[in-house]
């Protein structure tokens, strides 16, 4: 099986470098020449790095580079059984991929994109022959982060899906089957990590500091929100953000902040500029020692979980993705601590909803709305079954 991805950056090559580690031969493309001489020296020297700490041996180390082929022709695609586009997060330069792709490969080429936050469907729409195009994607970095989403589109049809879960299979991933929703599963239900957190901090309840500290102190996240989105990159994370909220006719649960524009605004994107919501040096932040009242911590935690555990279950009612799915896609897509439906029965399912009521009653925001399902099952009192 050949494989072809379309886009030599950190997704691109993060994935190219995945597949050939697990024994396909793999084409990279990039129009930019010194980008992809870049990315190919960039997998070469990570697959040596792997070999030296005896994660693979000398063989496989040997056959892993022979995989990696750098092209500067799409043309050479032609051969190829499945395609990955990589491209910037631009509806219309990832269109007039797919429509170009379309009249090089042969007809039972799978084509797919790893897209973070537009629909397959809209992408599918540029094919001719949109039955072969699906969403397979990625998180960064591709080679360590062991999940995948599946997306197909409308278009999409069973053997195309198939195809694409083989292969996946043959990655040694995990896969997790989403439905073609703006966001997919993880992108939207992280949504209230970064936007609530955000929204308490605007609010003046407390620093981004002490916000990062409460959530991984009281909920053991491994990084709090503001430390996490300032290593993503603001102009990443901003733009996940307002695409979702675009896409679900500017529903006010994925609203964007202002505090995070401001910082786009001013070029501080985080960790890559050494300036974010913290201050680096040397990619290490400065002056993060903090110290945050006991009672202050356990509010910011629990109104943030409970904004999660709601996104989590509007998302299983939308039929977003099975609740097994979700549970698998929360701890290893996002590495939370917990699958948050599992979170959700011990924290409290009536807690949980008194929680939302109580900020819908003071902020007559609909993004405090509680889902029907945590309605219904504390009236009921029952919890989440696996």
């Amino acid at each position: 099986m050949k494989i072809g991805i379309v886009g030599s950056g950190a997704m691109g090559s993060g994935i190219a470098q995945t597949a050939a580690i697990n024994g396909f031969e793999t084409l990279i493309f990039d129009k930019n020449t010194e980008a992809l001489q870049k990315a190919a020296e960039t997998i070469l020297n990570s697959i040596s790095k792997l070999q030296s700490k005896q994660k693979l041996n000398f063989l496989q180390a040997e056959n892993a580079r022979k995989n990696i082929l750098p092209i500067n022709n799409l043309h050479e695609f032609e051969k190829c059984d499945l395609i990955i586009e990589a491209v910037i997060e631009n509806l219309s330069v990832k269109k007039n991929v797919f429509e170009e792709l379309e009249t090089i490969v042969n007809s039972e080429c799978i084509i797919a994109t790893n897209t973070s936050s537009f629909t397959v469907t809209s992408i599918a729409s540029a094919c001719k022959n949109a039955q072969r195009v699906i969403g397979i994607h990625f998180f960064n970095p591709a080679y360590i982060m062991p999940l995948v989403e599946i997306i197909p589109a409308l278009q999409t049809n069973q053997k195309t899906l198939q195809k694409a879960s083989n292969f996946i299979k043959q990655l040694n991933k995990t896969q997790v089957l989403a439905k073609d929703t703006p966001g997919f599963i993880v992108n939207r239900i992280a949504r209230p990590f970064y936007c609530e957190s955000f929204k308490i901090y605007e609010e003046g309840i407390a620093d981004f500091a002490e916000i990062d500290f409460a959530l991984k102190t009281k909920g053991n996240f491994k990084m709090g929100p503001f430390e996490l989105s300032d290593f993503i990159g603001h102009d990443v994370n901003y733009n996940v953000t307002e695409s979702i909220w675009t896409s679900t006719y500017f529903d006010s649960r994925y609203k964007p902040s202002f505090c995070q524009k401001q910082l786009l605004n001013a070029g501080y994107l985080g960790k890559k500029t050494n300036k974010g919501f913290y201050d680096y040096q040397e990619g290490v932040i400065k002056n993060k020692n903090t110290i945050v009242d006991e009672n202050l911590a356990t509010l910011i935690f629990e109104r943030v979980l409970a904004m999660l555990i709601n996104e989590a279950a509007e998302a299983l009612s939308t039929k977003n993705a099975s609740i097994n799915d979700i549970e698998i896609a929360i701890v290893k897509g996002l590495n939370y601590p917990r699958g948050l439906f599992n979170w959700a029965n011990d924290f409290g399912i009536e807690k949980t909803v008194n929680i939302l009521d109580l900020f819908y009653e003071k902020y007559k925001d609909s993004r405090y709305r509680c889902s029907y399902i945590l309605r219904e099952m504390n009236i009921k009192k029952t919890l989440f079954e696996f």
